[in-house]
């Protein structure tokens, strides 16, 4: 399956989804003008990938920022995940987070409320 990369910014996550390499990751700061154009290709490559998943799959969100309307995608692609999950594959989420954003982490323990799948949530300390 072709990998999806695509390289973060100011406006921008990072996003390495590679089955080949087990790295599933978005990552940094996201508030694209046009939320649904910029994520569609996330979408669309979970979608591919819910046909044939890897034998155990971690996705890993890293986010330090996001705007309303990126909140609302990543519970979509939660969503295409838990269905993943839910076809029997072994799969898990790792919610990361600075050890000093308490909105970030509660904001991950809304979304481990709001889907079935193994949820982690991930202190780290962060350096900007």
């Amino acid at each position: 399956m072709k990998e999806l990369v695509i390289s973060g910014n100011r406006t921008i996550p990072t996003i390495n989804f590679n089955a080949q390499h087990n790295q599933f990751l978005i990552e940094g700061r996201s508030c694209p003008e046009d939320v649904a154009t910029f994520y569609k290709p996330v979408l669309d490559w979970l979608e591919e990938y819910q046909v044939n998943p890897n034998e155990a799959t971690v996705f890993e969100f890293k986010l330090i920022y996001f705007n309303t309307a990126t909140a609302k995608l990543l519970l979509t692609i939660m969503q295409k995940i838990e269905q993943i999950y839910n076809t029997g594959a072994d799969v898990s989420i790792k919610w990361y987070f600075p050890d000093d954003d308490e909105d970030l982490e509660e904001t991950g323990q809304d979304y481990q409320d709001m889907i079935d799948v193994p949820f982690e949530l991930i202190a780290y300390p962060f350096e900007d």
